[in-house]
């Protein structure tokens, strides 16, 4: 939100005019955009509610608000689904140069203690400006743009896709699986009222659409209804979710291998899955809650998306890909894969 004040000021600095109602308006988008993150982030996405996006969610959360506030967010919700004409104030909330990766690499950089992700982000700032109708970086910032480029690249494989962020997850993700199974089959299970809602139905898109309290169900969680939850269920009768939440609960997370070939991920699952029957006693279905095969990708920059736009002093637009003589930014607009397979060590 201070970065987006710090956008509207430059901006307005370069000639454009951005009206006080239209800077309040992108300010409370760029504070409200994500608000429909669940607790781990994107970990609820793939586990208790099914093919639901946080981005939707945040939507349905402030369309809820404005109903609220009579109306104060209209603006603010055009601006976030791209329904304003003035269509540069919804790339500094949602493009491959908004404020919120200028904010988020420099401050997960800082918090994990890596030196890679920092970035000159008021620099980058001070060289934006807008030409027809779209967000474009002045010439001579083109080098802060090739760093914050190559900062993403490495914060995302250093940090974002690290194989121990990789195992957690998928191990967070077969806890709330497994916890879901049981509470469908009538299994009693601890939890906050909210997490136990989630966890004893199917929730969908259509609930979010027709009852209210689901919205309100999902705005209750936090990160301590997980843990808390996962913390009890370590005593668990169920071997299978007793067991992967004692390890989460210790540290004793998911072991990781990078595959140079995913069909070699196939032949490790049936092995371990093997290895698992025989050792907890349990079914083929239940030995598979305790490994995970998956594939990451990232294309660091994307000119297939909205592209970052660098204005020459000639007065011509030309894309980073194309305006920068680093030789890697081409490399970094190639889709890189990796695979990765998970599981538990006895």
């Amino acid at each position: 939100m201070h970065l987006m004040g710090e956008a509207i000021h430059q901006l307005r600095e370069a000639g454009q005019e951005i009206t006080a109602h239209e800077a309040e308006a992108v300010r409370a988008c760029i504070l409200l955009h994500d608000i429909g993150h669940g607790p781990f982030s994107h970990t609820l996405e793939n586990s208790i509610v099914r093919d639901i996006a946080h981005e939707q969610i945040s939507l349905w959360m402030m369309q809820r608000m404005n109903d609220e506030f009579g109306g104060k967010l209209t603006l603010a919700l055009d601006i976030f689904t791209n329904n304003y004409h003035k269509h540069f104030l919804h790339q500094l909330v949602s493009s491959q140069l908004d404020m919120d990766r200028l904010d988020y690499l420099s401050r997960d950089s800082f918090y994990c203690g890596v030196s890679e992700g920092i970035i000159g982000a008021a620099r980058i700032i001070k060289m934006l400006n807008v030409h027809n109708d779209k967000l474009v970086v002045e010439a001579k910032g083109i080098y802060s743009i090739e760093k914050f480029l190559v900062a993403r690249r490495l914060m995302y494989w250093q940090v974002y896709l690290h194989k121990t962020s990789i195992a957690a997850e998928i191990m967070l993700i077969s806890i709330l699986r497994r916890a879901k199974e049981l509470a469908l089959k009538g299994e009693v299970l601890f939890g906050p009222p909210s997490l136990l809602y989630f966890l004893s139905g199917d929730i969908t898109l259509n609930h979010f659409e027709s009852s209210p309290d689901t919205l309100d169900h999902f705005a209750q969680l936090d990160d301590s209804d997980i843990l808390s939850a996962v913390k009890v269920w370590s005593s668990h009768p169920d071997k299978v979710l007793s067991t992967l939440c004692h390890d989460f609960s210790n540290r004793k997370l998911f072991k990781v291998e990078i595959l140079t070939e995913k069909e070699k991920g196939e032949t490790l699952r049936k092995q371990y899955l093997e290895e698992y029957q025989h050792h907890f006693n349990i079914s083929e279905q239940e030995a598979g809650y305790f490994l995970g095969i998956e594939t990451v990708s990232t294309d660091t920059y994307s000119p297939k998306d909205d592209t970052i736009d660098i204005l020459l002093k000639d007065g011509t637009v030309k894309d980073i890909a194309e305006a920068s003589d680093m030789l890697n930014i081409q490399v970094l607009t190639k889709k890189v894969e990796k695979h990765f397979f998970c599981y538990c060590r006895l």
